[in-house]
C-alpha cells in the first residue's frame, strides 16, 4: 500500500502542503453551484465566493514578497468587486498561477532564505507556510458552506472514493 518509505524534506513538505491546499480549493471552487457562490451561513459571515476572493488576495501580497516584486493586486479588493462565480474560480487560479513558480522555487538551501515582507524580513519557507495555513482556513470555512448546501467537499470526496487494488 503506497510504495517504499520516503525521506522528505522541509522544502518539499512545504511544497508538498502548498499543492495539497491548492487543489483543494480550486477544486472546491469548481464544484459549489454558481446559485450558492453569495451563500453566506450568518450576515457576518463571508459569502462562499468571497472566500476564494480573500484567498486571493492574502496570496498575492504574500508572493509578491518571495518573488520580490510589486503585488500586482496592490489597492484592489477581490472581495467586493468580484460577483460571479467565473470570477471567483479565475481569481483563485489566477493567484495560485502567480504564486507557483516562486514556491516550487523553494529549495532546501534556500527555504530559510530571509525576504523582505512589508518592513519585516520572514524566511521564505515561513511565507509559504502561512499561505499555506491561511488556504486551509479558507478550504475549511468553505467545506462547512458546502456542507450546509448538501455537498460533500472534493477533498471528503477523494477519501471516500473507492480505491482500486494496490492503491
Amino acid at each position: 500500500m503506497g510504495g517504499p518509505p520516503q525521506k522528505i524534506t522541509l522544502a518539499q513538505g512545504i511544497i508538498r502542503a502548498y499543492d495539497g491546499v491548492k487543489r483543494n480549493l480550486t477544486e472546491m471552487a469548481e464544484k459549489m453551484p454558481e446559485a450558492d457562490y453569495g451563500y453566506k451561513p450568518h450576515a457576518d459571515s463571508r459569502a462562499f465566493g468571497q472566500l476564494f476572493a480573500h484567498a486571493a488576495n492574502s496570496m498575492y501580497g504574500s508572493c509578491a514578497a518571495l518573488k520580490a516584486v510589486a503585488n500586482p493586486n496592490q489597492g484592489k479588493n477581490l472581495e467586493e468587486t468580484l460577483k460571479t462565480k467565473a470570477e471567483f474560480v479565475k481569481a483563485i487560479n489566477d493567484a495560485y498561477a502567480f504564486c507557483d513558480e516562486a514556491v516550487k522555487a523553494i529549495t532546501d538551501a534556500n527555504v530559510a532564505e530571509m525576504v523582505k515582507q512589508g518592513q519585516n524580513e520572514v524566511a521564505r519557507g515561513s511565507i509559504v507556510a502561512g499561505l499555506t495555513s491561511h488556504n486551509n482556513e479558507m478550504y475549511g470555512t468553505g467545506a462547512a458552506y458546502m456542507r450546509a448546501k448538501g455537498l460533500v467537499p472534493p477533498s471528503t470526496e477523494r477519501a471516500q472514493a473507492p480505491r482500486k487494488p494496490g492503491q
